[in-house]
Parts: structure tokens; sequence; C-alpha cells
């Protein structure tokens, strides 16, 4: 088979994309496991700048497949402006269904809790606590038809265009997008049940989590492992020039964040009352605007045991996505320190829920002498004390000791 060679026009068109995409550095944050139906939290600040989009949202792995079912869900900041669009993307072929919340909140300059609730008759939406969307039985059936294997939790940031997220200019990088907490409650008999949250109090990739390593929508920039951090409990996902250091500041604190719904009151609220029992329905998912397309996927990467540990994530083969076009073969290996020694019931790596309030990374074997009690004494004040210092330092209710 002959090769043609390119036209100079066209050939000079490659180059460019390609230098664009490895000009700039993006970032993703995503959960190796899948959810079912239930709520899906985040507290999250958002990215500023015109042409940076900055999202939360929820996709099924695959979706990006030839003649597969595409579902997703998003919460998307756009433009210099900072609006939010919430979109559940779905179809063979996949549709946009985008709508712009109306909104008297800086999503930009503070932190705000995002919530989606994924119930077998309804999506929501819903931002701190106060529900902007909610979807129906059609849109619900689409979800529960073709997503019943679940779908995953993502985070990332990346640069638009004008066709979509507005004028990007790499002079306003860097630029970050802050995410203190995650949760999730699982839904059942028309009730939701907090089964774990992650705070990012350790310094690297918890267990469960991956990174993604595929260019962005748009092809403008690369995600990139060293732009997904973790400092002071705040998982950091930044836009840079290429090759640029990764982050190092101190998170901007979360002034507002006894206004939060908080994980007692989100727990336990009524699956067709968002307004009963605390935060309302999540928004849907990034995408299209117009003929544009949506957020880029990643796939699914095995996830490392432990309740608490910083293990590292292999990743098993990923099907490329349409957009953020990751190779077919890539796997999502995470390198994220050492592996936790415990192991969980709830998704690795982050907080299940127990009778005696969490579980430990740690046991002590039958050889192991027990310590004075006066030391046992004293290594639970100065627990109980770092414990209050955290939450003191992030602003959150004394009602997260009991999903710590």
């Amino acid at each position: 088979m002959k090769y043609r060679r390119l036209p100079l026009s066209l050939a000079a068109l490659v180059l460019t994309v390609a230098a664009q995409a490895g000009a700039v550095a993006s970032a993703e944050l995503y959960q190796n496991q899948t959810y079912t139906y239930g709520r899906f939290e985040a507290r999250i600040r958002f990215a500023a700048s015109d042409g940076v989009i900055s999202s939360f949202f929820l996709w099924k792995p695959g979706s990006e497949v030839a003649g597969t079912f595409w579902n997703e869900l998003d919460f998307e900041k756009l433009g210099a402006d900072c609006r939010l669009q919430t979109n559940p993307l779905y179809g063979s072929p996949v549709a946009d269904h985008h709508v712009f919340a109306t909104l008297d909140a800086d999503l930009c300059g503070e932190y705000h809790t995002y919530t989606f609730e994924w119930a077998p008759s309804y999506i929501a939406y819903s931002v701190d606590g106060v529900e902007v969307r909610r979807d129906g039985e059609d849109t619900a059936a689409a979800f529960a038809q073709n997503a019943a294997a679940g779908m995953q939790i993502h985070f990332n940031i990346w640069p638009g265009d004008a066709s979509f997220g507005g004028n990007f200019d790499a002079a306003s990088l860097p630029l970050q997008q802050y995410i203190s907490w995650v949760q999730y409650s699982s839904f059942a008999d028309g009730a939701f049940t907090l089964q774990w949250r992650e705070e990012f109090d350790g310094p690297a990739l918890p267990s469960g989590w991956a990174v993604g390593n595929w260019a962005s929508p748009k092809n403008g920039s690369t995600h990139q492992a060293a732009n997904v951090g973790f400092v002071g409990g705040t998982a950091v996902l930044s836009l840079t020039a290429d090759g640029a250091a990764p982050f190092a500041g101190t998170p901007p604190p979360d002034l507002n964040a006894g206004t939060d719904p908080g994980p007692g009151q989100s727990a336990g609220g009524s699956g067709g009352n968002p307004g009963t029992g605390g935060a309302a329905a999540p928004p849907p998912p990034p995408g299209i605007a117009g003929s544009s397309t949506g957020t880029d996927t990643p796939g699914n990467g095995a996830s490392g045991s432990g309740n608490s540990g910083n293990s590292g994530n292999s990743g098993g083969s990923t099907a490329a996505p349409v957009n953020g076009t990751p190779p077919m073969s890539a796997t999502g290996a995470n390198a994220a320190g050492a592996s936790a020694t415990g192991t969980s019931a709830a998704p690795s790596g982050n907080r299940p829920l127990s009778s005696g309030g969490g579980g430990c990374s740690h046991v002590v074997s039958s050889s192991t002498r027990p310590a004075p009690a006066w030391l046992a004494l004293a290594g639970a004040a100065f627990v109980a004390i770092r414990r209050s210092q955290r939450r003191l330092k992030k602003g959150r209710p004394e009602s997260t000791d009991s999903i710590r």
C-alpha cells in the first residue's frame, strides 16, 4: 500500500494542533470505582478565567466506544463570568441537553457544595442544598437502562475555545480548581445512606483514585499527573504551561464552610423530596454546548486496597474517549506512594462508615505488647486535638467525626 504525502496545509494544521496540546498541561482526577443510584457531592472552588472549563461530572466508562449508549452528567463552569452549566449527555449518538443555572453565587471565588442525585425516577442537581434542575422519568430511564453498571466520579480543568468555554489566553496561567471533599451516599427504599467521604488529608493520591494522562477536549492540552496535587486537606487541579512546576502554594480557605449542607444533613434525605434531609440533586454532565463535545473520558483502573493509604492504582486498559482521545491501549496506572495495609468495604481509599466510626489502616498483631494505659490515653488525646485543629482549619462541622 502506498502512503500519500499530506498536503502542506494539512500537515501544518496537524503540527499546530499537536504543538498546542503539548504547550498547556491540564488535569483530571477520578474514582476508579463505579456507582449506581445515589447522591454524589463535592465541595469545590472552580477555576476562574475566560476559556477555562472547570468541572465535576459522572461518566459511564466506555461511553465513547462506537455503537455504545453514552451516559454522562455534568456540572461545568464556563466563561469569564463563571457561569454554571448542567448537562445530562446521553444517547446513541449522544445528545446535548445543557441548561445554564441562575445563581447568585461566586463559583470561582468561593467554595460551594455541588450535588447530583441519581434515582430510578429522576436526576436532580443542586448547589449548596438548593435544587437548580430536575430531569424526570424519561431522562432517568436513559440512565437506568443504559448505565446499570454505574458511573465514575470525575473532576477536571482544561482550556476551551470560542465555540465552547470562551476565549482561552495562556497568559492567564497558572489556574487552579480546589476540591475540599467528596462523598457518596447510596440510594435504596427511597432514602440515601452515606457510604464514604474523602477529605484528601494525605499528601499523595488516595487509594481508589486515579489521574488522567490524555489530551483534553478540543485538543488544547494534555492531562498531566503532576498537575494533580494534595495540599492541606485539599485536592488541587492545575492548568499550567507545559513543564511548569507543580502547585506549591496554599489552597484558599473555605470561608463559608459552615453554610454547606454537611455530611449529617445530606446523608439521610428522602429520594423523592430533595428538600428533606439536606442537599438536593446534582446537576447534569458537562458536555457539548451546541455542537461541541463534552468532557473527556478516562478509563477504569483497579483500585488499591486500604482505608486511607496512599496506594498506587494500577489501571487496566482504557478505551479512548471521543473527545479526550486517550490511546485505546493506554493504562490508568498511577504511582502514588506506599499502599495501605488495611482493607476497606466501601471503595478503596475512602473512609467507609462503620459502627465504630470508621476503619483503621493499621492492626496490632497478637504478638505486639500493648502500650501502658497512660500512653494510650495520651495518644487518644493527641489524635482528638489534631482532628479538632483540622476541622477548625477547614471550617467543617463536628458531625464529620461520624464518618472519619
